[in-house]
């Protein structure tokens, strides 16, 4: 079992096996402040802090018969005693999180998350009704708006989907633009249909342009930066020459909603046909703006 699964199931444990589901998640949250190294990250989400990974990872287990989910709670349904097994750190630190907010309810949590975390409160349909009017204030303060027009591209290697959504936040991303050829992934939450949803609900629109991606089979002998320059002049040659409708449709998109991102996988730009798409985006007619790998 994944380490961060116990940490759930723990969470549960001293709570007497039943949390509210919106309680359970700011707990975590709060957990993940003062824990060495975080089991989960988080976005600013309907109701605030929330981990698309530990949901995932509840209903999973709820496929295994060790969480039984309802309306409202998540309740821990198998004996095992998964605090035992956690390391000391983290065992000190559920104890903090129960000492601490133990005794609070599911609306005393919201309420004290917003006003401590304000940038998870951003994209909350209850904060006006949650925080005074100063507090909503410096919520506001949160929300990233920028003036400028620029070209983002973006990989998910080697991060959460929390930590990558959270990317094109800061960056006040408009609208995200899969450009791989097969938008399926390993990786939970980077299909195409998880994908969309994690932007929806965080106000950031996805789009698919399957058109300027490489095929897969292209990709299996990669083992060094001479792999991967060999097989991009050739997708500049090939795709790239062959998409320009395609590239003017993006381009044009920028100038709409002034702030996109192009993704694919790879962390390590030079490894990743979106700089080669981008920097063929940037040389057309029209484009004065910036271009940035974030």
């Amino acid at each position: 079992m994944y380490y961060r699964r116990k940490i759930l199931l723990s969470l549960l444990q001293i709570f007497d096996n039943q949390l509210d589901k919106v309680s359970l998640q700011k707990l975590l949250f709060l957990l993940s402040r003062v824990q060495e190294k975080k089991s989960y990250h988080f976005v600013p989400y309907k109701f605030g802090c929330f981990s698309f990974q530990a949901n995932a990872d509840l209903n999973t287990m709820t496929k295994y018969q060790m969480v039984e989910p309802s309306m409202k709670y998540w309740r821990k349904i198998d004996d095992g005693d998964y605090y035992e097994e956690l390391n000391s750190k983290d065992k000190a630190a559920l104890r903090h999180i129960k000492n601490q907010y133990g005794s609070m309810s599911m609306d005393e949590l919201i309420k004290l998350t917003y006003q401590q975390y304000p940038f998870f409160a951003i994209n909350s349909t209850i904060a006006k009704s949650v925080l005074t009017e100063e507090e909503n204030q410096k919520v506001k303060n949160q929300i990233p708006v920028k003036e400028t027009i620029v070209l983002f591209t973006i990989g998910y290697e080697g991060i959460s989907l929390e930590q990558y959504i959270n990317k094109l936040i800061v960056n006040d991303v408009k609208v995200l633009c899969d450009v791989r050829k097969n938008p399926q992934s390993m990786k939970y939450g980077f299909c195409k249909k998880q994908l969309l949803n994690a932007c929806a609900g965080v106000g950031i629109e996805y789009l698919h342009y399957p058109e300027v991606g490489i095929e897969s089979d292209k990709r299996q002998e990669l083992n060094n930066q001479g792999d991967y320059d060999k097989l991009f002049e050739a997708y500049k040659s090939d795709t790239l020459s062959k998409t320009t409708a395609k590239q003017e449709e993006i381009l044009l998109l920028l100038e709409r909603k002034k702030r996109i991102a192009l993704t694919c996988f790879e962390a390590n730009i030079r490894q990743c046909h979106r700089k080669h798409l981008a920097e063929s985006i940037s040389k057309m007619e029209g484009f004065v703006y910036e271009l940035k790998h974030i």
